[in-house]
């Protein structure tokens, strides 16, 4: 590291998670790296009182909006699998206070494409791509959904020692679904100027290796770095996430 303090971060998780996901990762961007950091619960994804009908990716990018007012300067984002989509969207709309952006294992989508498209894309030659999606159950009003325990072991968690896996497959909560099939507008003047990491997941059976790198290939441009985890490696192989992360979000802008 050099002698410049890094920015400090906001860590976003994915669908039918929260904050926790990011609980082995804080001491070890703050113990290894200086990296001071935030993980935000998103709206409507069981910590609040939000209604599945209020979600939507404005008020995602709100709630995170509220946190940037709280601090000085600029901040690093981090985002994991759906929240690269909400980090997209705060870095089109905040782009003076957004220093860099990392996606793991991320939806880091082209203006305007949402996800079931790009897998609608691959299907025919990865029938894999479809990940989670033909094991959710859903709310009768299809305004949520959830993941079975033995489908979220098997799809998010499956590198994660047993006891570790099932402890977060319990810690799930039900999706809304506005917050989840949504897709942002992006430009090349605002999200375009903002280094990104993109880090890859090998083992993923959620986000898979080939939807991942297509993604890569839609929005050119970010570094890379690949490690040989399932679909959370903040979970699986914490230390190892850290340490291709800490690198990135400690670069001087």
């Amino acid at each position: 590291m050099t002698g410049r303090v890094p920015d400090p971060a906001i860590l976003i998780h994915g669908a039918w998670q929260g904050s926790w996901v990011w609980d082995r990762v804080i001491p070890l961007l703050a113990h290894s790296g200086g990296i001071a950091s935030i993980a935000v619960d998103l709206p409507g994804n069981g910590t609040d009182h939000t209604s599945p009908a209020d979600v939507s990716l404005e008020l995602y990018v709100d709630h995170i909006g509220a946190v940037l007012r709280q601090l000085p300067d600029r901040v690093s984002l981090v985002a994991h699998s759906g929240g690269g989509v909400v980090a997209s969207a705060v870095v089109e709309r905040f782009p003076e206070r957004i220093g860099r952006i990392a996606y793991v294992a991320g939806m880091m989508l082209p203006d305007g494409m949402a996800f079931a498209e790009l897998t609608a894309e691959l299907r025919g030659d990865y029938p894999a791509v479809a990940g989670i999606a033909p094991h959710l159950i859903w709310s009768d009003d299809r305004l949520t959904s959830r993941v079975p325990m033995q489908a979220a072991l098997a799809h998010f968690f499956q590198d994660c020692p047993p006891e570790d896996a099932a402890a977060a497959a319990q810690r799930l909560t039900p999706q809304p679904e506005r917050g989840r099939a949504v897709r942002a507008r992006l430009t090349p003047q605002r999200f375009g100027r903002v280094p990104r990491l993109y880090v890859e997941a090998e083992a993923d059976r959620s986000v898979i290796l080939a939807c991942q790198r297509r993604m890569q290939e839609l929005v050119p441009g970010a570094e890379v770095a690949t490690l040989p985890t399932g679909h959370c490696p903040h979970l699986a192989a914490p230390k190892l996430f850290a340490d291709v992360l800490i690198p990135f979000l400690s670069k001087a802008a």
